[in-house]
């Protein structure tokens, strides 16, 4: 039995570094080619404010030109879509998330004028594309697999929810940005302190006797750089905060792994109690500063909302050192808070976190409708445009089950790779949960998209057979990966109309009703 085409072409790589280098290059670059043109095709279209872009648009506009956000009269949606950009007053406006996703915003609304919908969504477009980039860098750091990164990545490419949540003028791709590359900078940090800390151990064991405490180690500038991201990921939405403690948690834990099997004698103690703080002090410090800088616009300005709270009720005592312009932004937040601890408007598609799994009630953000005649649109049923953050129903099902997969091959094999998975899972996933009542959507998964496609990609290769199987395991099991590959992307290109507002026959996007809560 001849191998497969996979087997030969590894082996072949193997062989040539020359072949091994070429692709290692190109399957990325072909990957975040094929990302960016599905998420930059008919950017512009519609030229309309979809869902939350009512706020985030407008708010992103003044919040550029003030410094902060402002309040817009009635009916100005029309307004700014008609190209009357400066209808914002001077009076702060109460917004509910810090200002840093509204600031990128606001760079592509000032590069091609805000009067563009193509420029309101042009960085949306952009760090999706690049965040599909980043998944394979982060594949690639987890497993050194070239192919392993591509699956993945690919997946994302084409998977609908991330198309629709990189096309449209949201916070949630900047926030899935940022945390997807605070879980790579850690990744690389593990990478060089496993080795550098079981070297030091090593020398200090040189006389044949265990050490009893390991060193502190202060030079970890990926620790740093993660701390930068996850802060920054806060100053797109809060739920940043929960990374910040996942992978705390993460890296103290994974430094007491490290101590044990270098040999350190009180490892738990020394992880937690000396490492411990060194790198709480690499970590959320930078964190706090890149969140507080977020807010820079507000601080030196006036007229942003709550800007001068605190100086009719100052703090006194302890905290009265406290400037009194963050007195106020401590004051904002509390208000803000307690709106989202209270947030439980009732809302067509709303969907709570427990059902995000089942995929229940997907979001449409956009639909338009054209009756026969008129528009184009040449069938007797009408047509309609539709923005809907469908995931790839194959994808997220299958993503799904690989989590339960992963958590118990982590239970079975102890691989870290499963645990970094899981952690992305865990912190992006539950901390939802603890808000039943809160009005939540399902498109809030892209946050946790990334780590259930590799949690997929690792059961995909777990399918497709070890290198040690026989050669019919690995030839049926490759294919059977393959067929899957093909069947997602037939599945996405059938979506892909609904998910990008292409105006198709009404019987056409009935055809996607597969369940009740669906479009």
């Amino acid at each position: 039995m001849r191998p497969s085409f996979y087997d030969r072409w590894t082996a072949r790589a193997a062989a040539d570094p020359r072949v091994a280098r070429r692709w290692a290059w190109l399957a990325p670059a072909l990957v975040t080619l094929l990302a960016g043109i599905l998420r930059l095709w008919n950017l512009g279209h519609p030229h309309a404010l979809v869902f939350d872009e009512t706020y985030y648009v407008k708010d992103a506009w003044a919040q550029w030109v003030l410094g902060y956000a402002a309040k817009w009269p009635d009916g100005a949606n029309a307004a700014f879509v008609a190209g009357e950009t400066d209808g914002f007053s001077s009076q702060g406006s109460f917004v509910v998330h810090p200002p840093l996703g509204k600031f990128l915003i606001g760079v592509g609304m000032a590069i091609f004028g805000a009067d563009s919908s193509f420029g309101w969504r042009i960085t949306t477009a952009v760090f999706g594309t690049a965040t599909v980039l980043l998944l394979y860098l982060v594949a690639k750091t987890l497993t050194g697999s070239v192919a392993f990164a591509t699956v993945a990545s690919y997946l994302m490419a084409i998977d609908g929810l991330a198309i629709v949540l990189s096309r449209i003028a949201l916070l949630d791709i900047f926030l899935t940005f940022f945390v997807l590359l605070a879980f790579w900078f850690v990744l690389l940090d593990r990478r060089e302190h496993v080795v550098r800390l079981a070297a030091l151990v090593a020398a200090r064991s040189a006389g044949g006797e265990r050490p009893a405490w390991g060193p502190v180690l202060w030079s970890r500038p990926w620790v740093m750089a993660a701390g930068a991201a996850a802060g920054a990921a806060t100053a797109v939405k809060w739920s940043g905060v929960y990374v910040i403690a996942g992978l705390g948690i993460y890296l103290v834990v994974t430094d007491a792994l490290a101590r044990r099997r270098a040999g350190v004698g009180f490892w738990p103690t020394d992880a937690a109690l000396r490492q411990g703080p060194a790198t709480f002090v690499m970590f959320v410090p930078i964190a706090l500063v890149v969140y507080v800088a977020s807010w820079i616009g507000w601080l030196a300005t006036d007229g942003g909302w709550d800007r001068h709270a605190a100086d009719l009720a100052p703090v006194t005592g302890f905290w009265s050192w406290v400037p009194s312009a963050l007195q106020s932004l401590w004051l904002y937040h509390r208000s803000i808070y307690n709106f989202h601890v209270e947030l439980s408007s009732a809302h067509a598609y709303a969907s709570p976190a427990w059902q995000w799994p089942l995929l229940l009630r997907p979001t449409s953000m956009y639909a338009e409708t054209t009756p026969y005649g008129e528009g184009g649109c040449s069938f007797a049923n009408g047509c309609i445009e539709n923005i809907y953050s469908m995931p790839n129903p194959l994808i997220w099902f299958a993503s799904v089950a690989a989590v339960l997969y992963l958590g118990y091959r982590f239970v079975r094999t102890r691989d870290w790779r499963y645990a970094v998975v899981l952690t992305g899972v865990a912190v992006t996933y539950l901390p939802w949960l603890l808000y039943p009542e809160r009005t939540m959507f399902q498109f809030y998964t892209i946050a946790m998209l990334p780590f259930l496609l590799l949690a997929l990609t690792f059961a995909l290769r777990d399918l497709s057979g070890a290198g040690r199987a026989d050669l019919y395991r690995r030839l049926s099991g490759q294919r059977m990966v393959l067929v899957f590959l093909l069947v997602a992307t037939v599945l996405s290109a059938f979506w892909y109309p609904i998910l990008t507002g292409m105006l198709v026959p009404y019987d056409f996007w009935r055809a996607h009703n597969w369940l009740p809560g669906w479009v």
